[in-house]
């Protein structure tokens, strides 16, 4: 068998959203900031705007999963960002920030703004703005989901 990883259509956007990543936590490196990643920094500002909430409400807020911000939940409690506390039921856990991420929220807040800054600067360098082609992407899977298309690829290579 060939390896089929080889061919990638998305390798370069993933490693281009990953390397954006990691200069933004450069920015977290540079003030000496241990445990923060970028792909926290929603959650973070949505639990200082809004309060307290249970795993379900933050899933919620920023449209992920339960299973998804539950396990994110967890590696922010680990660095020492949230903690979580029983919630209304036994099944429940309210997800509420620390000392240490309510030192943060306005360096958060000022660098979220920071980079929507530097993402319109980036677009109006480009003939095709990345923004634009997210929504013809959503456009296209609205006509026909990516569930449909891989589906389809995939009638009569697995039995």
């Amino acid at each position: 068998m060939d390896d089929p990883t080889e061919q990638s259509q998305w390798r370069a956007l993933h490693e281009l959203l990953a390397r954006m990543d990691g200069e933004i936590g450069r920015i977290y490196s540079d003030r000496q900031i241990q445990g923060l990643k970028p792909t926290y920094v929603r959650e973070l500002l949505q639990l200082h705007l809004r309060g307290p909430m249970t795993i379900t409400e933050l899933a919620e807020a920023i449209g992920r999963t339960h299973s998804a911000l539950s396990q994110k939940v967890a590696g922010m409690r680990s660095a020492g960002l949230v903690r979580t506390v029983p919630g209304a039921d036994a099944r429940s856990k309210r997800v509420t920030l620390t000392a240490k991420s309510k030192k943060l929220v306005e360096l958060l807040a000022a660098e979220w703004r920071a980079t929507e800054a530097a993402i319109t600067e980036l677009e109006a360098e480009l003939p095709y703005p990345m923004t634009q082609v997210v929504r013809d992407v959503e456009a296209a899977l609205e006509r026909k989901s990516f569930y449909q298309r891989v589906t389809e690829h995939l009638e009569g290579e697995v039995e």
